[in-house]
Parts: structure tokens; sequence; C-alpha cells
């Protein structure tokens, strides 16, 4: 009986390198992203002189924007492959110090990040729509502002959550 648990436990912990190719997607995503972000760029910079100081402003936050999503899925990619596949080595220096940053982001600070990575790419959109504010209408922006401040409390909670087993061993030493 011990053989088929020891089976079990090899193949259900042989399954987290079916992660990689979720990860090898985003990379993927984040490449095509990328040629979406160089046109973005590009076509910015062969309008620039004709553009109003109003449409810079929105292109630069939708470059922005862009930039925050980027680094989002960058962040998921290798967090989720340090923390559920496996550590990173490093090849090139032949240890680990190089790269120990990677491993200082736990699933509760990844959270964490992720959560403050949604606010800041949704007060974008936030703004871009009061500054586009003719062109909504007061159902839309009215509902862009809910939605904002919900991804701002559900933040502040996660926040609080990932705080409360410190709080709590902290007081219960009293």
């Amino acid at each position: 009986m011990k053989k088929v648990e020891l089976l079990i436990e090899r193949i259900l912990l042989g399954c987290r390198w079916l992660l990689v190719v979720f990860y090898g997607g985003l990379a993927v995503g984040l490449g095509a992203y990328a040629i979406n972000f160089i046109d973005k760029v590009c076509s910015l910079w062969t309008h620039v002189l004709v553009v109003s100081e109003k449409e810079l402003l929105l292109n630069m936050l939708a470059l922005i924007d862009a930039t925050l999503v980027a680094g989002l899925t960058v962040m998921v990619m290798i967090s989720g492959y340090e923390n559920f596949v496996s550590r990173f080595d490093d090849v090139e220096n032949g240890g680990e110090k190089d790269l120990a940053w990677l491993g200082k982001l736990d699933t509760g600070g990844l959270k964490l990040k992720l959560a403050a990575s949604i606010v800041a790419i949704s007060s974008i959109g936030l703004l871009e729509v009061f500054l586009n504010i003719d062109k909504h209408s007061e159902a839309e922006v009215r509902w862009s502002a809910i939605i904002y401040l919900i991804f701002v409390v559900s933040a502040v909670l996660l926040g609080l959550a990932e705080r409360l087993p410190v709080i709590w061993k902290g007081n219960s030493h009293e």
C-alpha cells in the first residue's frame, strides 16, 4: 500500500510541471503584447506633432497601462514558476546569490502585488474615462468609479487578511 501512496504522490508532484504550459502561454502573450506596445509607440511618435495635449496624455496613459499589465504578467510568471514548479538556478554565476530576490515573493506577497497592480491599472482606466467624460454616459462614469472602488476595497481587504496572522500571533503572546 505504501508503494501506491508513493506513486500517487510522485504523480501529483509531477503534475506541477503542467503549469509550465500556462507560464509559456503567458510568455507568448507577453510577446504579442510587446509587439502591440511597439505599434502604439510608433503610432504615437508619427502623430506627436498633430495631436492635442489631452490626446498625448491619453496615449501616454495607455503606454503606462500596458507597462503595468506587462509587469503584472512577468510577476505572475516568475513568482508562479518559482513557487509552484521549481526554483531558478543562476547558471551563469554558479549559484543562487544573484537570483535570491526571486524567492522573496511568496503567494501572499504576490496577491498583494497583484491587487496593487490591478488598482493602478484600473485607476488609469478611470482617469481615461474622466479625461474623456464627454464620450461616456453618466452611468458609465458611475460604474467605472464603483468598479475602481471595489478594486481598492478588495486590495485593502487582501492586505488586512495578509496581516491578520501576524497581528493574531502578536496578540496571543500577551
